[in-house]
């Protein structure tokens, strides 16, 4: 039975770079402006709130990552099997993923919701927040927290999108959440005075503008108008979703639980440390964004290719990926050593603190990361490539040996080099985890003799 022309994007023909250029650019311009989510936020607490504020702001990243890249991780598994099946071209099989997906959400929002309220305070105190800022940290992930069944709607309609082809809604979706959150924190933290809480109110109410925007996109789409015949929950769909989906969002806890023991270390180093650190990681978030986006494009071109049985074309995406990966991963190394320092010197107040020494340590950790970037990129590629092949396990294990890495050099190699450990803990991560994909891939890819050489 063949699909119907729709807004999607048939990704098992023609030139790999040309697709994935084009459906990767929307993708990282999304991807930015989503993480001016937490880009604007730092910006505008640090500056008008305060230093303790910005490393309130920094104290909760693993927190949040570690719930909302399990909430990710599942809704990526849905988009593998719906990508699988659009390349296939079974419809019936197609809308009974979709129709799924939308009862993983239902199920996964309550989930997550109860259990990042109960486990939050306990979770701060584990990781011995410092008091200075142990206030700050909860009232903003408290507000977070219970936003959450807006964040799993939005990645869910994400995935659906993107697993069709169709990175252009997700963008537009992430610029006006985006232009909105800019204006909410404005009038909520500078107008209203309302400090941190104001950022968070912002960034969950702006996610509400891109969930009623992808909404209305995936209303007028024939293909995701699921007929009443496939309006049913299958056991066999849904077990296919979980298990690409659970690894995945394991894999991103498990990378969460290392960051977690890491920022533990590193709140043992004081204010000024978290500061410097915090500010770093949102400059480095966002030059990240170029892997996550080239990831999610080879990740659907691989899973459509997979259900086309094209052996060659994957090979031939994947090559491709990585070529466009490593160029972009060396422009983002120079910008973190020509201009990390002008651009961490934004975030804070010169009123306060030592503002050179906390300079001094976030462009310590740029310059450190800059040198390993394009491993970074290398990662993201192959471990989304195993992913596209339904290989997840794989690819949470590689999260094992990253997590492995960082905890050993921040509890071992800060103990001989000082601080700096915890930064060099980031390069020796990504060289582990790059080895273990490489070999898995390969292995893989040999293990495809028996698919066709489309």
């Amino acid at each position: 039975m063949s699909i119907v022309k729709v807004s999607a994007k048939d990704m098992t023909q023609g030139n790999p770079i040309k697709l994935m250029l084009e459906f990767s650019m929307p993708l990282m311009l999304g991807n930015i402006f989503q993480q001016l989510y937490t880009f604007v936020d730092a910006l505008i607490v640090g500056q008008k709130v305060g230093a303790y504020a910005l490393a309130a702001l920094g104290a909760t990243e693993w927190l949040v990552f570690i719930m909302f890249g399990v909430i990710q991780g599942m809704t990526q598994g849905c988009s593998v099997i719906i990508a699988q099946h659009f390349g296939n071209k079974r419809v019936d099989l197609l809308q009974k993923s979709i129709y799924s997906t939308f009862g993983i959400f239902v199920i996964g929002a309550v989930g997550f919701t109860m259990v990042g309220q109960v486990t939050l305070v306990p979770c701060l105190k584990l990781l011995k927040t410092p008091s200075e800022i142990l206030k700050l940290t909860n009232i903003y992930l408290r507000i977070l927290y219970w936003g959450i069944p807006i964040t799993f709607l939005y990645n869910t309609l994400a995935a659906i999108l993107r697993a069709l082809g169709n990175s252009k809604i997700p963008l537009s979706a992430m610029l006006i959440s985006s232009i909105g959150n800019i204006v909410l924190d404005l009038i909520f933290v500078i107008k209203l005075d309302l400090g941190i809480a104001g950022a968070a109110y912002g960034t969950v109410l702006a996610q509400v503008l891109a969930v009623i925007y992808c909404i209305n996109a995936i209303r007028k789409m024939e293909v995701c108008r699921v007929y009443k015949c496939n309006r049913i929950l299958e056991k066999k769909v849904i077990l296919e979703q979980i298990k690409i989906g659970l690894p995945i969002g394991l894999q991103n806890m498990i990378t969460a639980m290392g960051g977690l023991v890491v920022q533990t270390t590193a709140n043992g180093f004081g204010i000024l440390f978290i500061t410097g650190y915090s500010a770093a990681n949102k400059l480095y978030a966002l030059l990240e964004i170029a892997a996550t986006s080239y990831a999610q494009g080879i990740l659907t071109y691989t899973a459509q290719n997979k259900g086309l049985g094209s052996r060659k074309r994957i090979r031939d995406g994947l090559l491709s990926a990585l070529a466009i990966g490593m160029i972009t991963a060396m422009l983002m190394s120079c910008i973190m050593i020509l201009a990390g320092e002008n651009i961490l010197s934004i975030f804070i107040k010169e009123t306060e603190i030592e503002v050179a020494e906390a300079i001094g340590v976030g462009y310590s950790f740029l310059k450190i990361l800059a040198l390993g970037f394009p491993l970074l990129y290398c990662l993201y590629v192959i471990r989304a490539c195993i992913q596209g092949l339904g290989k997840s396990v794989f690819a949470m294990v590689s999260s094992f040996v990253q997590v492995l890495m960082r905890i050993m050099c921040a509890l071992l190699l800060t103990k001989i080099i000082g601080n700096q450990g915890i930064f060099w803990g980031e390069i020796f991560a990504w060289v582990g985890a790059d080895i273990f994909l490489l070999i898995v891939f390969i292995y893989q890819y040999r293990r495809m003799k028996t698919i066709n050489k489309i």
